[in-house]
């Protein structure tokens, strides 16, 4: 039986030796195979809904005074549309030349010109008609005399005054000539200037644009001549009806004469006849039923009328700036903010934002927007027409210098409703990311070319990055968050407003969503500048739980998903002292924080970890996942300030009460204890740590008993630590362990036990307390489909069975016979091909298993059969000869 297996030749030693030589060691092989050097993971932050809806939260670091207000009054009278108009950026330098002053005696004598008797009647027309200043020293009292007898509204000293009209409107449009004076040329005043020898302009025109008022229009008297000859066909319509009766009259009403100056949508002049009709015909009708029933506070027939003011003017392509008579509408609709009904407003609101209106009348707008979506009822209103897309449209297109404020607003509305999750999705649908995308771009160059970041731009931040933190919830934004360029904006936003703690609040919640995701992780490890800024933002809030705790929750996932990210963290000039610095700082206030019976008042009633332990849970966590990369873990074994810091913590709480905690400590101990290293803190400090993870052997928590076990492995290296659990009794424990049924449980059993059955003195426990038994029902229990636990059973028989010399002596005959059978069936091939009952591998599962049998098991379950073969007899012992 035996000429047909392998025998090894070398010589028997046990699996554990220290880990400098090339062959790995049980602690190696627990490691690699169960991962016991890991990364740790934890739950995100949460961050509790807002109660109220506001600009800026209630812990808003920012004075009341320096941000703009979430509570404002709005009406109609602050659409006065004075500043549509940006302001030219560009001084003018001055001028380098200084007049002289020039005495009055060298002034030339210029005659005054004639009074004017006002009580002389002119061309027919009443003097009562207007007033005008006596005496003036220039001819404007003449040329004003001359606009009243030609128009009811006059300018006068910078006014407009209406007076009746009692010669009929078509008499003053078209006066006869004044008589001239006696003595005079007909057309010339005695003393007449150069000017005045030109035909006087006599009909001034008021222009309006978004409700402004424009410089006055001046025609000449030619063109209104020629007005009055046309007057007779225009007023017919060309066909004998009169122009009212046609639809179209040339005549501008009083408000179409406020309509727009150029640039705002086109003079009235550039009316063809057509789009005239159509005006009065199809809208005006529309602006006065809504006018009338405004007064009336019919809000449902006001919301009809808006809608069907939206399709008339979408039909005639009257929507946007180039839409003529802009100006007039826009008036209208101003007049009708005041009405205190929310859906009318919207659709107001939304009328006004499709004319593409600028300046303080888009701030206005945006205003309303914000001040509607404020209430949460009002929600579903934004899904009944398309405000919401002309809202993203605000976010394309406006400047964000000239246009700061309206986009504050505008973006706090979207904060409000974004996070809403059907809202958000119609939002995703209308390409939103890209367009806050756009906009942070935006303000990052602009922030780039100048010495400081502006103050005013970290308030649209602060919306802009709250939109994104709602957006971020979605799956199917995050992605384009990286195509986009959000990830690396928000690293760059941080760089330049490290002293925004409402800024930086929300670019660290949208990145501790962005980074459970590895394609992000990436993305932001490749950054130079990500982790210098976060370590930063941790040195300068070190005391502010809420942004420190996602801080460290962003760092433990980029030190969780890359080797680069662990090396990279590390040695950013700081990082240990930073980290340790944060970690000492909330261990003093989680002390401050617990009262004498050892409850923490910020935890009262609290099914989860408080405030400051959540820091601490999240920071350790930074730690361990550093410390799997091999030169990072070594270095950072050596820092004793840190493993003060952690077995101080292991002394003050206890698993029952802070779980995650003590579970994180106990991981981070067991990847530092894996590098065995002279200067290593961990080793100098090896009896002691031992100590504090008995209390997690007795607690009932399987997951702590399986961490401590973990740490044990590593430590049982040491002869000192192994004699300590001798005493303590921990061999039996571990014996004891085996019956758990719990795989993990069991293999960290065997990675203890494998280092305790080096010491000849240990080995007795094993069998004493039954643990040969265990271990071969161990191998037929899991073996088939668990090959490496089978490897751990093996190697711990290996070395218990080192100065054996009879297997039944060593092993018992029962157990010999079973492991023999075991292993002749573990080491065919044919067998291990076939896959289990009850098992349901894959074509992938089944090469790993494969695999892991042939490196892992078949090695040491050869050895260990050899030599209990060797050592095992079928023939029984001769009784001793009796003496005769």
């Amino acid at each position: 039986m035996m000429s047909g297996r392998r025998r090894r030749k070398e010589e028997d030693k046990p699996f554990y030796a220290v880990p400098l030589t090339d062959k790995p060691t049980p602690s190696q092989i627990i490691n690699e195979a169960r991962q016991s050097v890991r990364t740790i993971r934890t739950n995100r932050p949460f961050t509790p809904r807002e109660g109220e809806r506001r600009l800026f939260g209630t812990d808003s670091g920012r004075p009341k005074e320096a941000r703009p207000p979430s509570a404002f009054s709005l009406g109609s009278r602050h659409f006065d549309g004075s500043d549509s108009r940006p302001t030219s950026s560009t001084k003018l330098s001055p001028l380098d030349h200084k007049p002289k002053p020039v005495p009055d005696d060298a002034l030339p004598l210029v005659p005054k010109p004639p009074a004017i008797d006002l009580a002389r009647p002119l061309a027919g027309r009443s003097v009562a008609r207007r007033m005008v200043k006596v005496g003036s020293q220039d001819n404007l009292a003449d040329r004003d005399l001359r606009q009243a007898v030609l128009s009811d509204d006059v300018h006068v000293f910078g006014h407009w005054v209406k007076f009746p009209n009692p010669l009929g409107r078509e008499e003053a449009r078209c006066p006869p000539a004044p008589s001239p004076v006696e003595g005079d040329v007909p057309g010339r005043r005695v003393h007449s200037g150069p000017k005045e020898r030109t035909p006087s302009s006599f009909y001034i025109e008021r222009t309006e644009a978004e409700g402004a008022e424009a410089p006055p229009r001046v025609r000449s008297a030619g063109s209104a001549r020629s007005r009055s000859r046309r007057t007779g066909d225009e007023e017919a319509g060309g066909d004998g009806r009169t122009g009212r009766e046609s639809g179209y009259h040339s005549q501008p009403s009083s408000a179409e004469r406020k309509e727009t100056r150029s640039g705002s949508g086109g003079r009235r002049d550039d009316e063809t006849p057509e789009e005239a009709l159509f005006w009065n015909t199809s809208v005006l009708p529309i602006l006065t039923d809504m006018e009338n029933h405004s007064k009336d506070k019919k809000h449902r027939t006001l919301c009809d009328l808006c809608d069907r003011l939206y399709t008339t003017l979408d039909t005639a392509s009257l929507l946007g700036r180039a839409a003529k008579r802009r100006s007039a509408l826009l008036k209208t609709l101003y007049k009708l903010i005041d009405i205190d009904d929310p859906r009318v407003m919207l659709k107001l609101a939304r009328l006004i934002l499709v004319l593409k209106v600028s300046g303080k009348n888009l701030t206005n707008v945006c205003k309303l927007v914000f001040k509607i979506s404020k209430e949460e009822k009002n929600d579903n209103l934004f899904l009944e027409a398309n405000i919401l897309g002309l809202l993203v449209s605000v976010v394309q297109t406006a400047d964000p210098n000239q246009s700061c404020e309206a986009l504050v607003y505008c973006c706090g509305a979207l904060k409000f409703l974004s996070g809403n999750s059907a809202m958000m999705k119609e939002l995703s649908a209308m390409n939103c990311t890209e367009a806050l995308a756009k906009l942070l771009s935006s303000i990052n160059s602009t922030n780039a070319d100048s010495s400081r970041p502006n103050d005013q731009a970290g308030h649209l931040l602060v919306q802009v990055t709250a939109v994104l933190r709602n957006m971020a919830d979605s799956s199917g934004n995050r992605d384009k968050f990286l195509t986009q360029g959000v990830v690396r904006e928000l690293i760059s936003v941080i760089g330049s407003y490290y002293g925004d703690s409402d800024l930086m609040l929300n670019c660290s919640r949208i990145h501790s969503k962005l980074t459970l995701s590895s394609d992000c992780c990436v993305v932001m490890s490749q950054d130079k500048a990500c982790f210098k800024n976060y370590l930063r933002l941790l040195q300068k809030y070190q005391k502010k739980e809420d942004l420190v705790v996602r801080v460290l929750f962003i760092l433990g996932n980029l030190s969780a998903k890359s080797e680069d990210a662990r090396l990279a963290l590390f040695h950013q000039h700081g990082c240990m002292e930073t980290l340790l610095g944060v970690l000492s700082t909330f261990l003093d206030m989680d002390i401050k924080a617990t009262s004498e019976d050892g409850k923490v008042v910020d935890g009262e009633g609290k099914t989860g970890p408080s405030k400051t332990e959540d820091v601490m849970i999240k920071l350790i966590r930074v730690i361990a996942n550093m410390s799997i990369h091999p030169d990072v873990g070594a270095a950072i074994a050596e820092n004793n300030k840190l493993v003060d810091l952690l077995l101080q913590i292991l002394g003050n709480k206890s698993i029952a009460r802070c779980e995650e905690l003590v579970l994180n400590i106990v991981a981070t101990i067991n990847n530092l204890s894996y590098y065995p290293s002279k200067n290593s803190a961990i080793e100098q400090k090896q009896v002691q740590i031992a100590e504090r993870m008995l209390s997690m052997l007795m607690a009932d928590n399987m997951e702590g008993i399986v961490e401590a076990s973990r740490v044990y492995g590593n430590l049982t290296r040491s002869a000192e630590v192994r004699d300590y659990l001798g005493r303590k009794k921990v061999d039996a424990i571990m014996v004891t362990l085996l019956d758990s049924g719990s795989r993990e449980v069991v293999f960290t059993s065997c990675g203890v036990l494998i280092n305790l059955m080096v010491d000849e003195k240990r080995r007795p426990t094993l069998k004493e307390e039954g643990g040969v038994k265990k271990l071969v029902d161990v191998l037929r229990d899991f073996g088939r489909t668990d090959w490496e636990l089978a490897s751990m059973v093996c190697q711990t028989l290996w070395n218990y069975s080192e100065k054996i010399t009879s297997s039944i002596d060593c092993f018992g005959e029962e157990e010999t016979n079973q492991l023999i059978e075991l292993l002749l069936e573990f080491l065919d091939e044919d067998v291990v091909m076939s896959v289990p009952e009850a098992s349901d591998w894959d074509r992938e599962m089944k090469e790993y298993m494969q695999s892991v049998w042939k490196d892992r098991f078949c090695p040491v379950a050869t050895q260990l059969l050899d030599r209990v073969d060797s050592h095992h007899t079928d023939l029984e012992p001769l009784e001793p000869p009796c003496n005769s």
